[in-house]
């Protein structure tokens, strides 16, 4: 059996079943008896519920609820059939084109399974991969190019710039780091975050480092475009450290947001029920709160 040739199992061919079922059904509600939202949907409106459905699924994988996590990775399969079915529709592709262009791309991508190429550890395999995908893009550039230029494409060049700035940043560092462009430890991440800071710090306008700034438009027009590349920087070294430590700094952030809002709104009931808005507490007070919070998760 040649290297590329996988083999079906029954189990495959069930969710092959399943998978034609959920095609013909997504074909039908776009059908002219089908229903009316369905029909007018388009790439462009579909956008949202693309990115819901993946945090969606992201926050099920949290929730260590298997059914809850199969569901919400079915609403995110949903997705990909509605704009396969959009597209052809349109005459442009069908899901099988979809369906064929992974699987090519990934016995491509895998010669270490597929083929005759050595990758042993988890690092060769992606350095194999960011050195296989360097030359797709080099040769899609040069087929839509009527003067190739010669130049190797670049390992970053197909990093979305639509992805959230965290992710971006993520994705860009990482594409990097798979080449050995990185730090050689964690200190080295650490040192430049607290470079950043000092930086920023350096250059912020007097007294815009404490909390006496309480109009929001005023406080920003004494920021310059240096603070906000400043500021940027400390972002960037921030993904930095997450990516270094294996973190996933969307994720981590998502948690980071979900323990604040948890948190803040027990500081509110508390408020509440001492007969208080919290707005109206002290700072002293809201500080108070905010610690009394910690221990009471």
């Amino acid at each position: 059996m040649p290297h590329s040739e996988v083999v079906v199992a029954r189990r495959d061919k069930a969710a092959g079943a399943w998978f034609a079922r959920l095609v013909a059904l997504q074909a039908r509600l776009r059908s002219p008896k089908g229903c009316p939202w369905d029909r007018e949907q388009t790439h462009a409106s579909l956008r949202k519920y693309l990115i819901e459905e993946a945090y969606e699924a992201l926050d099920a994988m949290d929730s260590a609820d298997p059914r809850k996590f199969a569901s919400e990775l079915g609403d995110l399969l949903l997705q990909v059939v509605f704009h396969a079915n959009i597209a052809e529709s349109e005459g442009r592709f069908g899901i099988s084109d979809v369906i064929e262009a992974v699987y090519t791309k990934m016995v491509r991508r895998h010669p270490h399974v597929f083929g005759d190429v050595v990758a042993k550890t988890p690092g060769a395999v992606l350095k194999n991969w960011e050195q296989i995908k360097a030359a797709e893009r080099a040769a899609e550039k040069s087929g839509k190019s009527a003067k190739n230029d010669g130049k190797p494409g670049s390992i970053l060049a197909d990093v979305p710039r639509s992805l959230p700035a965290v992710l971006e940043a993520y994705h860009l560092t990482r594409r990097a780091s798979r080449i050995g462009f990185d730090w050689e430890n964690l200190e080295g991440v650490l040192d430049k975050l607290d470079e950043e800071r000092r930086e920023l710090s350096a250059i912020l306008p007097a007294g815009d480092t404490t909390a006496e700034h309480k109009d929001a438009r005023a406080h920003a027009a004494r920021l310059t475009p240096k603070v906000e590349e400043e500021v940027g920087d400390l972002l960037f070294a921030g993904v930095n450290v997450a990516r270094y430590v294996g973190v996933d700094p969307e994720i981590a952030l998502k948690k980071a947001n979900r323990k604040f809002k948890r948190r803040f709104e027990w500081m509110e009931s508390v408020a509440a029920r001492e007969g208080h808005r919290l707005a109206d507490l002290s700072r002293e007070r809201m500080e108070e709160l905010w610690n009394d919070s910690k221990t009471a998760e």
